[in-house]
């Protein structure tokens, strides 16, 4: 796509210094609108990371459509352009911006939110060089106006007002160090009084815990395994344990499904939490007012109390799954994300090379747990090296990227016992599970129970 022409429509107004037209690409503005439009929640979501407000946009009729995406963003309402035109209406704004027939146009300008961060940096850019050409205009004025007055008051005043134009130019996210200490010192107080609690979120595995203490806040932990191996059922029963564990505080649990259907994922946890045989019940072995029922009715009712949260959107890239789980944090303070899994993410730029795509997604989703202050366990694809191999899986054998290994603060990798034939098979009654990373903790290996009638992992027992 060709880069936006700066172009001045008489619905803008251009009053410059000197008979001079302020900078303005009316056409970014518009470009702009459309992504917000285009993806719902996700674009504007960036907008409000970057602090570009509505009087960023030239146009006095793109500052109102702005500001009212603002307010449907921060009322939790749908983006769209229908009941953007309802509630303009109902201001009485909709004839100042040039009617409905604009904001359609506005609203359809591109296809795609692939360029979404250039047009906020293009029109943030210009926003500022218009600020600068103002106050320095300013400052040329009382320049010759100054006429017996102090220079060095009035230089101090010039330098604040060229710092009040560029301080909302980056981020104010650096910490004076007295902060983070004492959020150390409340975990090492913790530690101290509380010796053998879990620091975070608790996977239900006695041996895992052991070694990671919980998964912790801001950390993205990969689960990573070949095909049926078990990595969505050990995610579920983690997802079980930090939602209804045996003790401590519940954790509102998100999970984004992009393989199975929220349906598949609700019946496999519900046999698996009541024990019951999911192939006997498929064959209508079960009967309708024995104890199986009965275990699957109750079961039923604690997930219907509990706080997990299934998102089974097909296609998702990486975009939109943080504006979701933005907005349900929002709703709900979530504790505990999971996304099954990586390599089914949807790239936001097709045309880069694969590694590039999960390379993206992957900081995408070490940036979310950061953001929302929330463990994020991510599921992965491991190559075939390791079977080739006939050896235990390494990090190098996450697949398709390097970058996943470089931002994951742990990583686990589930193997299941050989049988005599060389080949992986589902094991009756073991499974192995490696922690072949912990920035913060020692790493090693485990063996959990896995039973078979019931997709569920439970501690191991000789």
């Amino acid at each position: 796509m060709a880069e936006p022409q700066d172009k001045f429509p008489s619905r803008a107004p251009a009053s410059g210094v000197a008979g001079r037209e302020l900078p303005h690409s009316l056409e970014a503005e518009e470009y702009l609108l459309s992504c917000c439009f285009i993806d719902g929640t996700d674009t504007v979501a960036r907008c409000l990371e970057d602090k570009l407000a509505p009087k960023a946009f030239f146009s006095p009729a793109n500052q109102i459509i702005y500001e009212k995406l603002l307010d449907l963003y921060q009322r939790n309402l749908p983006i769209d352009t229908a009941i953007v035109a309802e509630e303009l209406k109902a201001g009485g704004q909709l004839d100042t911006i040039g009617g409905y027939a604009y904001l359609a146009q506005v609203s359809s300008r591109i296809p795609t939110t692939a360029q979404a961060v250039y047009f906020i940096e293009r029109v943030r850019d210009l926003h500022i060089l218009r600020e600068i050409i103002r106050a320095a205009g300013g400052i040329v004025e009382d320049s010759f106006q100054l006429d017996g007055g102090s220079v060095e008051e009035f230089v101090d005043r010039v330098e604040k007002e060229m710092f009040a134009v560029t301080q909302h130019r980056v981020d104010d996210s650096a910490r004076h160090m007295k902060e983070p200490t004492r959020e150390a010192f409340k975990v090492i107080d913790k530690m101290l009084h509380h010796r053998g609690e879990l620091t975070g979120v608790p996977s239900g595995f006695k041996d895992l815990d052991q070694l990671t203490f919980g998964f912790q806040r801001q950390e993205m932990i990969i689960l990573a395994a070949r095909p049926s191996m078990g990595k969505t059922s050990l995610a579920l029963n983690i997802a079980e344990a930090a939602a209804m564990p045996k003790k401590g505080a519940p954790a509102a649990v998100l999970v984004f499904s992009l393989e199975m259907s929220a349906a598949q994922l609700a019946l496999r946890m519900l046999c698996s939490r009541a024990r019951v045989n999911m192939k006997q019940l498929r064959e209508g072995f079960v009967k309708q007012n024995g104890e199986e029922m009965r275990a699957l009715l109750a079961v039923a009712d604690e997930f219907s109390k509990s706080g997990i949260y299934i998102d089974d959107s097909s296609a998702l890239t990486i975009m939109q799954l943080r504006a979701k789980a933005r907005r349900i944090h929002a709703r709900h303070n979530l504790g505990f994300i999971i996304v099954d899994y990586l390599q089914l993410l949807s790239p936001t730029d097709p045309k880069v090379p694969r590694e590039q795509q999960v390379a993206e997604a992957s900081r995408g989703l070490k940036a979310l747990a950061k953001e929302l202050n929330v463990p994020v366990l991510v599921l992965s694809q491991l190559n075939r090296s390791s079977e080739k191999e006939n050896r235990t899986p390494k990090l190098a054998d996450l697949r398709e990227s390097g970058s996943i290994e470089q931002d994951a603060d742990v990583v686990l990798m589930l193997a299941r016992p050989k049988d005599a034939d060389e080949k992986f098979q589902v094991a009756a009654d073991s499974a192995e599970l490696i922690v072949a990373k912990q920035r913060n903790g020692p790493v090693g290996e485990l063996k959990l129970t896995f039973l078979r009638d019931i997709t569920r992992f439970e501690n191991f027992t000789p």
